[in-house]
């Protein structure tokens, strides 16, 4: 049976009473006070291709079949147009506005400007620490890590290191999403540190997820200590960073390196063995949450959250997904899922790797 990537038991709940709202949902006495329009602010291009190839597809596409309004633009990385972003939607008349922060500071200001004028807020994939956000919708990002330390071990096991070296190379110290992963891969690193089994190598933060900052980053680290056997990178960009830099001293493919969001760049480099693993986080599943979510929001209902996370003691509702580590011989469930394509992926450099992978 295929390991394909599930929701919790009771995020799938919450999907289906979303999805079901007028049976199952009480809307709110009250009329919606303004015409429904949904506001979606997403944080880069740069970081990850997943913001524009895939969350803005899968949102655009859930509030188009609703015939709800809706405007979605990009910060480019940008805090001063985060917040201009902000204020134009608000301005506009959206009466729910769904962000991705780039940091808590500047997520905290605009959720809270929301909030005071009455639109409905949600984190999307990243909590704002501190913020205002009435939902969060995200996968289980301590998870993520876990599966990131869990799939190292399995690769240095398979290389048959002994008592590798361990870089870390984490992601912005910004983005509390970089501090849950850290937290899920430190969970399995740390233990292995302790009894000896691995070294603690050099471990560093990446400023805004930048994957160039990331290459110098770990150049300076092998640089310091050439015997690093193991990369953790916090994702594929930062994954592919390394990569980049084993490759100019030959050691690519002997270094495992994992990623997260199964980027093609990353699904590629597995399957030329110079990366070791991603994690898949199965983004239309978490966009057509959120969506629902602020679809129901935009237009007037009220729902609840089959769970809570703690942002600085207070309890948000929140719908937390489940992730699936990827390795060669699992590839194909990110092609299934259809997040990736055979077409995009087995291009001419690729395609005898991905036969030899069984990818039909």
């Amino acid at each position: 049976m295929r390991k394909g990537l599930l929701l919790t038991a009771t995020s799938a709940a919450l999907l289906l009473g979303l999805t079901a709202c007028s049976s199952s949902s009480k809307p709110s006495t009250a009329a919606p006070a303004k015409k429904p329009k949904i506001g979606v602010i997403l944080p880069d291009s740069k970081s990850s291709a997943r913001w524009e190839t895939a969350d803005r597809k899968y949102l655009t596409d859930a509030f188009t079949a609703a015939g709800v309004a809706y405007d979605i633009q990009n910060a480019q990385g940008d805090k001063g147009q985060f917040q201009t972003i902000a204020d134009q939607m608000i301005t506009s008349g959206v009466n729910v506005l769904i962000i991705v922060n780039l940091d808590s500071g500047t997520g905290k200001a605009v959720l809270d400007k929301a909030k005071a004028q009455g639109v409905a807020t949600i984190d999307y994939d990243r909590l704002t620490l501190g913020g205002s956000a009435q939902y969060y919708v995200s996968f289980d990002n301590t998870a993520v890590g876990k599966l990131q330390g869990d799939g190292l071990g399995k690769c240095l096991t398979d290389m048959k290191a002994t008592k590798p070296v361990i870089a870390e190379l984490n992601g912005s110290p910004t983005d509390n999403n970089a501090t849950l992963f850290a937290a899920g891969y430190n969970s399995v690193l740390d233990p292995k540190y302790a009894s000896g089994e691995y070294v603690k190598g050099p471990n560093q933060s990446v400023p805004d997820w930048d994957n160039v900052q990331g290459g110098t980053i770990f150049e300076q680290m092998l640089t310091a200590q050439p015997k690093i056997a193991g990369v953790l990178a916090a994702n594929d960009g930062l994954g592919n960073a390394a990569i980049a830099v084993l490759k100019k001293q030959k050691l690519n493919g002997k270094v495992p390196v994992t990623g997260q969001d199964a980027t093609v760049q990353g699904l590629q480099n597995i399957l030329a063995g110079d990366q070791c693993m991603t994690v898949y986080k199965a983004v239309k599943k978490e966009a057509d949450a959120a969506s629902a979510l602020a679809i129901d929001l935009a237009k007037g209902k009220k729902d609840t959250a089959p769970t809570t996370v703690d942002n600085q003691g207070t309890k948000t509702p929140a719908v937390l997904l489940t992730p699936e580590a990827i390795f060669k011989n699992n590839i194909t469930d990110v092609i299934n899922d259809g997040f990736v394509s055979k077409a995009d992926l087995c291009t001419a450099n690729f395609a005898a790797l991905c036969a030899k992978a069984g990818i039909q």
